[in-house]
């Protein structure tokens, strides 16, 4: 008779709202544009002050989920797949982060987005910083993680040292050398770039991307973002005489970029936050979320 009580008084509550548990932001929702001549996928959730984020290399824009969740209650919340990556488009070129930040500006502007803020990871720093020197006007937050900017500053002390082959892996025999084991060299970045490979990309996470990179021209284009790397120099080395003004964040990895990466983003903005994040590597969403993800909120209010 208690339990049945109990059980009663759980439902009553329940249909008065009285015992309810947290809200869920809605889950983001996969949608397709054509633009700038190519065909990109992106997610999208929420309402309010745009946030744009940007994936890195050896992800997608499924690594924003856990900071789509807590962004989109407050925010318009768009993580588009660059082109070339996870369900985009594949041209054959070019993959200069300024063409690669065009297509994200005009996914925005397809949208109606004349302002947003602007966060990237990896690869995706790169592109968010091209985005806000082309489009200085139509940012007004940026936030960078975890990589360098080619052509500002001492780039080459990170270029041409540690990570000199990947930088340079690119082309028919590359491709060769990794088809069908395109886990195998991606184990490399997850495991030697993060602090502690055990806390870094789940197996669950380490399966989708192997599947996602492992489609017909997915490797090939991901090489590509490498091989224009100097191009990218001389664009970023011309969009640094104009300093950013507009509030930046940079977070780093203790164990990967340190400091370099804060010291670069002086040269090219005057109002800059540097973190260096204790404990992590390169994976910083993954290796220190509940450090990064508060943080970046916080940041993006």
């Amino acid at each position: 008779m208690q339990a049945m009580f109990t059980k009663l008084l759980a439902a009553g509550l329940l249909l008065l709202g009285v015992v309810a548990g947290p809200a869920h932001a809605e889950a983001p929702k996969s949608q397709f544009a054509e633009v700038n001549g190519v065909r990109l996928h992106y997610l999208t959730t929420g309402k309010g002050d745009p946030v744009i984020l940007l994936h890195g290399y050896t992800e997608s824009s499924h690594m924003w989920l856990p900071l789509i969740d807590k962004l989109s209650k407050d925010h318009l919340v768009i993580a588009p797949d660059l082109r070339g990556f996870g369900q985009s488009g594949l041209p054959q070129g070019p993959y200069t982060k300024s063409v690669m930040a065009q297509d994200v500006h005009a996914l925005a502007t397809s949208l109606g987005i004349k302002s947003a803020k602007v966060v990237g990871h990896d690869i995706g720093l790169m592109v968010a910083y091209a985005y806000a020197a082309q489009y200085p006007q139509e940012v007004s937050k940026i936030a960078l993680m975890d990589a360098f900017l080619p052509g500002v500053g001492n780039w080459k002390d990170v270029w041409l040292l540690r990570d000199l082959w990947h930088f340079h892996f690119y082309g028919e025999t590359p491709l060769a050398l990794v088809k069908g084991r395109e886990r195998t060299y991606f184990e490399h970045f997850w495991n030697d770039f993060a602090a502690d490979k055990t806390k870094s990309l789940s197996e669950a996470d380490r399966k989708f991307y192997t599947n996602e990179y492992a489609q017909p021209g997915h490797m090939r284009a991901g090489f590509e973002v490498f091989r224009a790397f100097e191009q990218d120099a001389k664009d970023f080395a011309g969009y640094a005489k104009t300093p950013l003004t507009m509030p930046m964040l940079v977070l780093t990895g203790e164990k990967a970029s340190g400091e370099f990466l804060i010291q670069q983003a002086r040269l090219v903005d005057t109002n800059v936050e540097g973190v260096v994040v204790k404990n992590s590597g390169h994976w910083l969403m993954e290796e220190a979320t509940a450090q990064v993800v508060p943080k970046l909120v916080d940041f993006l209010k």
